[in-house]
């Protein structure tokens, strides 16, 4: 069995290449015999939340007419120059990141598989954005299941979870120091619980729980989905 990566050696985008991989081959997993047959999951790219309040719309061109005297200002093509430059591949990645939705016949999502980018702690604007779209989640009743192969940083230094759960719980929550990723299951509902199993680089994968009710889970096939990946 393979065992977990140190993906915190590798670029974002071979990082992105593997996550959307892992995230078809955890699909047709479920979608194979792992969910009951009134269930399905779809790779869903993940949405930027609020509309923003302006738009810029790129029309077609007409072929017919000449850009001479059409009016407007023309587009500058070489960068601007500034005395500083910085750029991020990473946020870039975070937002063409997939994740698996879990829907029931009527069309309703019961469940979110969430697998974390290095993009998702990035930056402090990033963690909050995870953060409050997963409480978001569990308030509205979609469980979750978070798998988070990426050590704690300066923004989140005991991991998602534990900024997931002060918003919900004001309880402490602290990894081992032996075991610095986290996998964590969210069953939602009146009450909130979560599971949370610490792993360390070079562990096996454990398979976590997917609830798909408050009451009720089946489990996800992430050690083989993560092998074939």
């Amino acid at each position: 069995m393979t065992a977990i990566h140190d993906w915190s050696k590798v670029d974002a985008g071979l990082f992105h290449h593997f996550h959307l991989q892992w995230i078809a081959n955890l699909s047709t997993a479920l979608n194979a015999g792992c969910l009951p047959t009134d269930y399905y999951a779809l790779a869903e790219q993940r949405s930027a939340g609020r509309e923003p309040d302006v738009l810029a719309l790129h029309l077609p061109v007409d072929p017919t007419t000449s850009d001479t005297g059409s009016g407007g200002t023309a587009l500058a093509t070489a960068p601007p120059r500034t005395r500083f430059i910085q750029q991020s591949d990473a946020d870039a990645y975070a937002a063409k990141a997939n994740r698996i939705v879990v829907r029931n016949v009527e069309g309703d999502v019961v469940a979110i598989i969430e697998i974390v980018s290095p993009g998702n702690k990035h930056s402090s604007s990033s963690v909050e954005s995870f953060v409050k779209q997963a409480v978001e989640f569990l308030r509205a009743g979609v469980n979750l299941l978070i798998i988070d192969l990426f050590p704690p940083t300066n923004r989140d230094p005991q991991g998602l979870h534990q900024l997931i759960w002060e918003r919900i719980e004001n309880e402490p929550f602290h990894l081992p120091a032996d075991k610095p990723l986290t996998l964590a299951t969210y069953s939602s509902g009146d009450c909130i619980t979560a599971y949370i199993e610490p792993v360390a680089v070079g562990d096996h994968l454990p398979d976590m729980a997917l609830f798909l009710t408050a009451e009720s889970h089946i489990p996800t096939p992430l050690a083989a989905t993560y092998e074939t990946t």
